[in-house]
Protein backbone atom coordinates (compact mmCIF):
# COMPACT_ATOMS: atom_id res chain seq x y z
CA UNK A 1 0.00 0.00 0.00
CA UNK A 2 1.38 3.34 -1.20
CA UNK A 3 1.03 6.24 0.85
CA UNK A 4 0.63 9.74 -0.04
CA UNK A 5 3.30 11.96 -0.23
CA UNK A 6 2.04 15.17 1.24
CA UNK A 7 0.61 12.48 4.18
CA UNK A 8 4.18 10.93 4.68
CA UNK A 9 5.41 14.28 4.89
CA UNK A 10 2.86 15.49 7.97
CA UNK A 11 3.63 12.54 9.91
CA UNK A 12 7.51 12.76 9.62
CA UNK A 13 6.71 16.55 10.93
CA UNK A 14 4.71 15.62 13.75
CA UNK A 15 7.41 12.80 15.00
CA UNK A 16 10.32 15.32 14.88
CA UNK A 17 7.76 18.14 16.80
CA UNK A 18 7.44 15.17 19.41
CA UNK A 19 11.38 14.31 19.61
CA UNK A 20 12.07 17.79 19.97
CA UNK A 21 9.29 18.48 22.65
CA UNK A 22 10.50 15.13 24.12
CA UNK A 23 14.15 16.36 24.07
CA UNK A 24 13.31 19.88 24.88
CA UNK A 25 11.61 18.79 28.94
CA UNK A 26 14.34 19.26 32.06
CA UNK A 27 15.73 15.49 32.79
CA UNK A 28 16.19 14.77 36.66
CA UNK A 29 18.40 16.96 38.05
CA UNK A 30 21.85 15.62 39.07
CA UNK A 31 22.99 15.90 42.84
CA UNK A 32 26.51 16.92 43.28
CA UNK A 33 28.46 18.16 46.83
CA UNK A 34 31.54 19.92 46.61
CA UNK A 35 34.20 21.64 49.29
CA UNK A 36 34.86 25.15 49.32
CA UNK A 37 37.34 25.99 46.77
CA UNK A 38 37.05 22.53 45.20
CA UNK A 39 36.32 22.14 41.09
CA UNK A 40 34.62 19.49 38.92
CA UNK A 41 34.34 19.10 34.85
CA UNK A 42 31.17 18.33 33.64
CA UNK A 43 30.62 16.75 30.49
CA UNK A 44 27.72 18.01 28.52
CA UNK A 45 26.06 17.55 25.41
CA UNK A 46 27.87 18.85 22.45
CA UNK A 47 27.66 22.82 21.24
CA UNK A 48 26.93 24.10 24.50
CA UNK A 49 25.38 27.26 24.22
CA UNK A 50 24.25 28.91 27.81
CA UNK A 51 25.18 28.25 31.42
CA UNK A 52 22.94 29.90 34.12
CA UNK A 53 23.44 29.98 38.44
CA UNK A 54 20.88 30.44 40.92
CA UNK A 55 23.40 31.48 43.18
CA UNK A 56 26.65 32.88 41.37
CA UNK A 57 28.39 33.89 44.47
CA UNK A 58 28.42 30.23 45.91
CA UNK A 59 29.28 28.16 42.41
CA UNK A 60 30.62 29.81 39.46
CA UNK A 61 31.02 28.53 35.88
CA UNK A 62 33.68 28.45 33.13
CA UNK A 63 32.98 26.59 29.74
CA UNK A 64 36.09 25.28 29.15
CA UNK A 65 35.09 24.20 25.91
CA UNK A 66 32.20 22.85 23.56
CA UNK A 67 30.72 20.21 25.71
CA UNK A 68 32.73 20.50 29.42
CA UNK A 69 31.77 22.88 31.72
CA UNK A 70 33.65 23.83 35.17
CA UNK A 71 31.78 24.29 38.01
CA UNK A 72 33.86 26.42 41.42
CA UNK A 73 32.39 26.45 44.49
CA UNK A 74 33.09 29.48 46.12
CA UNK A 75 31.35 29.54 49.49
CA UNK A 76 29.42 27.37 51.51
CA UNK A 77 25.53 27.10 50.80
CA UNK A 78 23.37 25.22 47.68
CA UNK A 79 22.95 26.38 44.00
CA UNK A 80 21.24 25.38 40.71
CA UNK A 81 23.14 25.07 37.79
CA UNK A 82 21.35 24.53 34.13
CA UNK A 83 22.87 24.17 30.72
CA UNK A 84 21.73 24.06 27.54
CA UNK A 85 23.20 22.63 24.42
CA UNK A 86 22.67 23.70 21.13
CA UNK A 87 20.56 20.99 19.92
CA UNK A 88 18.43 21.55 22.55
CA UNK A 89 19.49 19.19 25.57
CA UNK A 90 18.79 21.10 28.72
CA UNK A 91 20.28 19.81 32.29
CA UNK A 92 20.19 20.58 35.64
CA UNK A 93 22.73 20.42 38.46
CA UNK A 94 22.25 20.83 42.08
CA UNK A 95 25.25 21.86 43.84
CA UNK A 96 25.71 21.70 47.55
CA UNK A 97 28.64 23.13 48.59
CA UNK A 98 30.52 21.92 52.17
CA UNK A 99 33.05 23.23 54.16
CA UNK A 100 36.58 21.73 53.69
CA UNK A 101 36.63 19.27 56.30
CA UNK A 102 39.97 17.58 55.55
CA UNK A 103 41.78 19.38 57.75
CA UNK A 104 39.58 19.41 60.61
CA UNK A 105 38.91 16.11 60.26
CA UNK A 106 43.26 15.28 59.94
CA UNK A 107 43.99 17.32 62.81
CA UNK A 108 41.17 15.42 65.27
CA UNK A 109 42.68 11.88 64.38
CA UNK A 110 45.98 13.18 65.21
CA UNK A 111 44.99 15.21 68.50
CA UNK A 112 42.82 11.89 69.87
CA UNK A 113 44.26 9.22 68.08
CA UNK A 114 41.74 6.43 69.99
CA UNK A 115 39.08 8.20 69.99
CA UNK A 116 36.05 7.62 67.06
CA UNK A 117 35.10 11.68 66.76
CA UNK A 118 34.01 12.43 63.16
CA UNK A 119 32.96 15.73 61.86
CA UNK A 120 30.07 16.98 60.08
CA UNK A 121 28.63 20.04 58.48
CA UNK A 122 25.42 22.14 58.27
CA UNK A 123 25.22 25.24 56.82
CA UNK A 124 26.40 27.38 59.44
CA UNK A 125 27.53 25.30 62.05
CA UNK A 126 30.00 21.56 62.56
CA UNK A 127 28.70 18.85 63.91
CA UNK A 128 30.83 16.17 66.14
CA UNK A 129 29.58 13.01 66.22
CA UNK A 130 31.03 9.61 67.20
CA UNK A 131 32.21 8.20 70.61
CA UNK A 132 34.45 9.75 73.08
CA UNK A 133 36.03 7.93 76.01
CA UNK A 134 35.43 10.53 78.65
CA UNK A 135 33.72 14.13 79.09
CA UNK A 136 37.20 15.57 79.09
CA UNK A 137 38.07 13.94 75.92
CA UNK A 138 34.88 15.72 74.28
CA UNK A 139 35.39 18.98 75.62
CA UNK A 140 38.64 19.03 74.56
CA UNK A 141 37.78 18.11 70.92
CA UNK A 142 34.83 20.62 70.74
CA UNK A 143 37.44 23.63 72.23
CA UNK A 144 39.88 22.49 68.99
CA UNK A 145 36.81 22.68 66.90
CA UNK A 146 35.16 26.02 68.11
CA UNK A 147 38.88 27.74 68.09
CA UNK A 148 38.20 27.82 63.93
CA UNK A 149 34.74 27.67 63.34
CA UNK A 150 31.93 29.62 65.29
CA UNK A 151 28.93 27.72 65.98
CA UNK A 152 30.62 24.23 66.85
CA UNK A 153 28.26 21.36 68.65
CA UNK A 154 29.26 18.45 70.12
CA UNK A 155 26.87 15.28 69.55
CA UNK A 156 29.07 12.57 70.89
CA UNK A 157 28.52 9.88 72.68
CA UNK A 158 30.34 9.69 76.08
CA UNK A 159 31.39 6.52 77.64
CA UNK A 160 29.87 6.47 80.56
CA UNK A 161 33.08 6.75 83.48
CA UNK A 162 34.70 4.13 85.46
CA UNK A 163 34.09 4.44 89.42
CA UNK A 164 36.30 7.14 90.79
CA UNK A 165 39.67 6.40 92.70
CA UNK A 166 39.43 6.45 96.29
CA UNK A 167 42.04 8.12 98.43
CA UNK A 168 42.62 6.52 101.81
CA UNK A 169 44.87 9.11 103.79
CA UNK A 170 46.19 7.24 107.45
CA UNK A 171 47.81 10.64 109.26
CA UNK A 172 49.43 10.16 112.58
CA UNK A 173 50.04 12.85 115.30
CA UNK A 174 52.43 12.68 118.00
CA UNK A 175 52.62 15.25 120.41
CA UNK A 176 55.66 15.00 123.40
CA UNK A 177 55.45 17.19 126.09
CA UNK A 178 58.00 17.38 128.62
CA UNK A 179 58.29 19.50 131.24
CA UNK A 180 60.64 20.46 134.64
CA UNK A 181 60.31 22.83 137.52
CA UNK A 182 62.83 23.57 140.15
CA UNK A 183 61.64 25.70 143.36
CA UNK A 184 63.31 27.06 146.44
CA UNK A 185 62.92 29.58 148.56
CA UNK A 186 62.86 30.38 152.35
CA UNK A 187 60.66 32.56 154.35
CA UNK A 188 61.31 33.42 158.18
CA UNK A 189 58.69 34.59 160.54
CA UNK A 190 59.05 35.48 164.14
CA UNK A 191 56.21 35.14 167.13
CA UNK A 192 58.70 36.95 169.56
CA UNK A 193 62.44 36.20 169.11
CA UNK A 194 64.28 38.67 169.74
CA UNK A 195 61.37 40.15 171.69
CA UNK A 196 60.54 41.24 168.20
CA UNK A 197 57.43 39.78 165.89
CA UNK A 198 57.88 39.91 162.69
CA UNK A 199 58.60 37.78 158.94
CA UNK A 200 61.53 37.85 156.25
CA UNK A 201 60.58 36.43 152.88
CA UNK A 202 61.50 37.27 149.10
CA UNK A 203 57.84 37.68 148.14
CA UNK A 204 57.99 35.08 144.96
CA UNK A 205 55.90 32.37 147.32
CA UNK A 206 53.53 32.80 149.88
CA UNK A 207 54.47 33.50 153.66
CA UNK A 208 52.60 34.21 156.78
CA UNK A 209 50.52 36.87 157.43
CA UNK A 210 50.70 39.11 160.67
CA UNK A 211 46.87 39.28 161.59
CA UNK A 212 47.02 40.26 165.64
CA UNK A 213 49.47 40.07 168.43
CA UNK A 214 49.01 37.35 170.97
CA UNK A 215 52.34 35.81 171.08
CA UNK A 216 53.54 35.75 174.86
CA UNK A 217 56.83 37.65 175.18
CA UNK A 218 59.75 37.35 177.65
CA UNK A 219 60.79 41.17 177.57
CA UNK A 220 58.86 44.26 178.80
CA UNK A 221 55.55 43.76 176.93
CA UNK A 222 55.19 40.33 178.65
CA UNK A 223 51.68 38.87 178.27
CA UNK A 224 51.36 39.98 174.09
CA UNK A 225 50.84 37.45 171.94
CA UNK A 226 51.20 37.83 168.05
CA UNK A 227 49.17 35.29 165.62
CA UNK A 228 50.34 34.46 162.25
CA UNK A 229 48.13 33.37 159.21
CA UNK A 230 49.27 30.66 157.19
CA UNK A 231 47.95 30.46 153.51
CA UNK A 232 50.70 27.97 152.32
CA UNK A 233 53.27 26.24 154.40
CA UNK A 234 54.92 25.16 151.52
CA UNK A 235 56.19 21.69 151.57
CA UNK A 236 58.97 22.19 154.63
CA UNK A 237 57.29 24.27 157.82
CA UNK A 238 59.03 24.03 161.00
CA UNK A 239 58.19 26.42 164.45
CA UNK A 240 60.30 26.41 167.87
CA UNK A 241 57.66 27.74 170.48
CA UNK A 242 61.14 27.96 172.69
CA UNK A 243 62.26 30.54 170.81
CA UNK A 244 59.29 32.33 169.16
CA UNK A 245 60.83 31.36 165.52
CA UNK A 246 59.27 29.85 162.67
CA UNK A 247 60.35 28.88 159.00
CA UNK A 248 58.89 28.21 155.84
CA UNK A 249 60.90 26.27 152.78
CA UNK A 250 60.00 25.86 149.44
CA UNK A 251 62.09 22.84 147.88
CA UNK A 252 60.35 21.37 144.88
CA UNK A 253 61.31 19.15 142.11
CA UNK A 254 58.97 18.50 139.51
CA UNK A 255 59.32 16.27 135.87
CA UNK A 256 56.10 15.73 133.79
CA UNK A 257 55.12 14.09 130.74
CA UNK A 258 52.50 14.62 128.00
CA UNK A 259 52.33 12.09 125.27
CA UNK A 260 49.08 13.15 122.89
CA UNK A 261 49.15 10.39 119.77
CA UNK A 262 45.93 10.76 117.22
CA UNK A 263 45.42 8.87 114.90
CA UNK A 264 42.42 9.98 112.35
CA UNK A 265 42.23 8.18 108.55
CA UNK A 266 40.35 10.19 105.92
CA UNK A 267 38.65 8.80 102.77
CA UNK A 268 38.17 11.18 99.73
CA UNK A 269 37.75 11.23 95.99
CA UNK A 270 41.25 11.98 93.94
CA UNK A 271 40.23 15.48 93.43
CA UNK A 272 37.92 16.35 96.11
CA UNK A 273 38.73 17.89 99.50
CA UNK A 274 38.62 16.10 103.10
CA UNK A 275 39.01 17.35 106.46
CA UNK A 276 39.15 16.58 109.46
CA UNK A 277 38.96 17.92 113.13
CA UNK A 278 39.63 16.67 116.43
CA UNK A 279 38.80 19.44 118.79
CA UNK A 280 36.04 21.71 119.96
CA UNK A 281 34.86 25.28 120.01
CA UNK A 282 35.09 28.14 122.49
CA UNK A 283 33.10 31.29 122.16
CA UNK A 284 34.12 34.69 121.29
CA UNK A 285 32.16 37.96 122.02
CA UNK A 286 31.26 40.40 119.23
CA UNK A 287 29.86 43.56 119.40
CA UNK A 288 27.33 44.97 116.89
CA UNK A 289 27.59 47.69 115.11
CA UNK A 290 24.63 49.83 113.07
CA UNK A 291 21.23 49.98 114.21
CA UNK A 292 22.12 46.94 116.97
CA UNK A 293 25.48 48.72 118.20
CA UNK A 294 26.36 48.07 121.61
CA UNK A 295 24.52 44.07 121.31
CA UNK A 296 26.76 41.40 121.75
CA UNK A 297 26.48 37.92 120.02
CA UNK A 298 28.78 35.00 120.26
CA UNK A 299 30.81 33.40 117.54
CA UNK A 300 32.43 30.21 118.05
CA UNK A 301 36.02 29.48 117.06
CA UNK A 302 37.70 25.90 115.99
CA UNK A 303 40.76 24.54 117.80
CA UNK A 304 41.95 21.26 118.28
CA UNK A 305 43.95 18.77 116.14
CA UNK A 306 42.81 19.77 112.41
CA UNK A 307 43.91 17.89 108.54
CA UNK A 308 42.77 18.81 105.31
CA UNK A 309 44.18 17.64 102.24
CA UNK A 310 43.52 17.42 98.18
CA UNK A 311 43.78 14.00 96.79
CA UNK A 312 44.93 13.63 93.31
CA UNK A 313 46.20 10.65 91.54
CA UNK A 314 48.40 11.45 88.57
CA UNK A 315 49.14 9.53 85.23
CA UNK A 316 52.24 7.89 86.58
CA UNK A 317 50.03 5.91 89.42
CA UNK A 318 51.64 8.11 92.13
CA UNK A 319 49.13 9.92 94.83
CA UNK A 320 50.02 14.41 94.64
CA UNK A 321 48.46 15.48 98.07
CA UNK A 322 47.85 19.24 98.86
CA UNK A 323 48.23 18.51 102.78
CA UNK A 324 47.59 21.41 105.84
CA UNK A 325 47.80 20.41 109.36
CA UNK A 326 46.94 21.75 112.31
CA UNK A 327 47.22 21.79 116.06
CA UNK A 328 46.09 24.39 118.20
CA UNK A 329 45.48 24.63 122.30
CA UNK A 330 43.56 27.35 124.36
CA UNK A 331 45.93 29.48 125.81
CA UNK A 332 44.16 31.25 129.21
CA UNK A 333 47.91 32.87 130.33
CA UNK A 334 47.78 35.22 126.54
CA UNK A 335 44.41 35.78 126.64
CA UNK A 336 42.71 38.95 126.78
CA UNK A 337 39.69 40.08 128.99
CA UNK A 338 36.86 42.44 127.28
CA UNK A 339 33.69 43.54 128.95
CA UNK A 340 34.06 40.92 131.73
CA UNK A 341 34.63 38.19 129.28
CA UNK A 342 37.53 36.23 129.46
CA UNK A 343 38.59 35.01 126.27
CA UNK A 344 41.50 32.67 125.91
CA UNK A 345 44.60 32.90 122.82
CA UNK A 346 45.30 30.03 120.74
CA UNK A 347 48.69 28.66 120.79
CA UNK A 348 49.15 27.00 116.87
CA UNK A 349 51.21 25.11 114.88
CA UNK A 350 50.48 24.52 111.18
CA UNK A 351 51.89 23.78 108.16
CA UNK A 352 50.97 23.10 104.38
CA UNK A 353 53.03 21.81 101.92
CA UNK A 354 52.35 19.66 98.19
CA UNK A 355 53.95 16.73 98.18
CA UNK A 356 54.00 13.46 95.60
CA UNK A 357 54.16 9.94 96.82
CA UNK A 358 53.80 6.36 95.76
CA UNK A 359 50.88 4.44 96.60
CA UNK A 360 51.75 3.25 100.58
CA UNK A 361 55.02 5.34 100.90
CA UNK A 362 55.08 7.79 103.87
CA UNK A 363 56.49 11.05 104.93
CA UNK A 364 57.22 13.04 108.22
CA UNK A 365 56.77 16.18 109.11
CA UNK A 366 58.74 16.83 111.73
CA UNK A 367 60.89 19.85 113.37
CA UNK A 368 58.15 21.30 114.94
CA UNK A 369 59.96 22.09 118.77
CA UNK A 370 59.16 24.43 121.41
CA UNK A 371 61.64 24.79 123.81
CA UNK A 372 61.03 27.48 126.55
CA UNK A 373 62.87 28.18 129.68
CA UNK A 374 61.29 30.36 132.29
CA UNK A 375 63.56 31.56 134.96
CA UNK A 376 62.46 33.40 138.16
CA UNK A 377 65.20 35.06 140.73
CA UNK A 378 64.01 37.08 143.87
CA UNK A 379 66.34 37.87 146.99
CA UNK A 380 66.50 40.24 149.66
CA UNK A 381 68.73 43.31 149.48
CA UNK A 382 71.59 43.32 151.49
CA UNK A 383 70.45 40.32 153.06
CA UNK A 384 71.22 38.25 150.09
CA UNK A 385 74.81 38.97 150.29
CA UNK A 386 76.03 37.48 153.35
CA UNK A 387 78.11 34.41 153.43
CA UNK A 388 76.32 31.02 153.95
CA UNK A 389 73.36 32.86 155.07
CA UNK A 390 72.17 34.59 151.99
CA UNK A 391 70.85 31.31 150.63
CA UNK A 392 68.14 31.91 153.60
CA UNK A 393 67.13 35.13 151.69
CA UNK A 394 67.03 33.83 147.83
CA UNK A 395 64.25 32.15 146.06
CA UNK A 396 64.59 30.57 142.78
CA UNK A 397 62.05 29.53 140.44
CA UNK A 398 62.94 27.48 136.95
CA UNK A 399 60.49 25.73 134.83
CA UNK A 400 61.69 24.20 131.38
CA UNK A 401 59.20 23.04 128.48
CA UNK A 402 59.76 21.26 125.36
CA UNK A 403 57.25 20.17 123.20
CA UNK A 404 57.73 18.17 119.69
CA UNK A 405 55.45 17.15 117.32
CA UNK A 406 55.47 15.18 114.84
CA UNK A 407 53.19 14.35 111.76
CA UNK A 408 52.84 11.14 110.06
CA UNK A 409 51.25 10.72 105.93
CA UNK A 410 50.48 7.32 104.28
CA UNK A 411 48.43 7.51 101.54
CA UNK A 412 47.03 4.42 99.74
CA UNK A 413 44.06 3.82 97.28
CA UNK A 414 41.11 2.12 98.62
CA UNK A 415 38.40 0.07 96.97
CA UNK A 416 34.56 -0.31 97.98
CA UNK A 417 34.59 -3.47 100.14
CA UNK A 418 32.23 -6.01 98.13
CA UNK A 419 32.21 -8.87 100.64
CA UNK A 420 30.65 -8.79 104.21
CA UNK A 421 30.52 -5.61 106.02
CA UNK A 422 32.58 -5.07 108.70
CA UNK A 423 31.04 -4.52 111.85
CA UNK A 424 32.63 -3.46 115.16
CA UNK A 425 33.85 -5.87 117.70
CA UNK A 426 33.01 -5.32 121.02
CA UNK A 427 34.80 -6.87 124.14
CA UNK A 428 31.95 -7.47 126.07
CA UNK A 429 28.10 -7.78 125.15
CA UNK A 430 26.50 -4.39 126.56
CA UNK A 431 23.42 -5.04 127.62
CA UNK A 432 22.68 -9.09 127.26
CA UNK A 433 19.43 -10.73 127.14
CA UNK A 434 17.53 -10.97 130.12
CA UNK A 435 17.53 -14.38 131.57
CA UNK A 436 14.71 -15.24 134.16
CA UNK A 437 15.47 -17.47 136.75
CA UNK A 438 12.67 -20.92 137.20
CA UNK A 439 11.86 -19.67 140.97
CA UNK A 440 10.90 -15.92 139.51
CA UNK A 441 9.54 -16.77 136.15
CA UNK A 442 5.61 -15.81 135.90
CA UNK A 443 3.35 -18.76 135.28
CA UNK A 444 3.16 -17.93 131.77
CA UNK A 445 6.42 -18.38 130.96
CA UNK A 446 6.60 -21.57 132.29
CA UNK A 447 6.76 -24.59 129.72
CA UNK A 448 3.99 -26.86 129.56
Amino acid sequence: MKLHPTRALAGLALALAVFRAAAAEPSDAVELTLAVGAGIVIDCPPAVVRVAASSPEIVDTVTASRHEVIFHAKAVGRATMVVWSKSGVRRTYNVTVDPDLRPMSRLLRETFPSEAIEVRASRDSLALVGRASSQAVADRALALVAATVKGAVSNLEVAPPPPESQILLRVRFAELNRTAARDFGVNLLSTGALNMPGGIATGQFPSGTLSSIAGTLPAATLGTQTTFSLSDILNVFAFRPDLNLGVLIRDLQTRGLLQILAEPNLVATSGKEASFLAGGEFPVPVAQGGAAAGAISVQYKEFGIRLSFLPQLTTHHTIRLHVKPEVSALDFASGVTLSGFKIPALTARRLETDIELGEGQSFVIGGLIDDRVIENLSQVPGLAQIPVLGALFKSRSVTKTKTELIVLVTPETALPATGPRAQPVMPQPFLGPAVLSPATAPPSAAKP
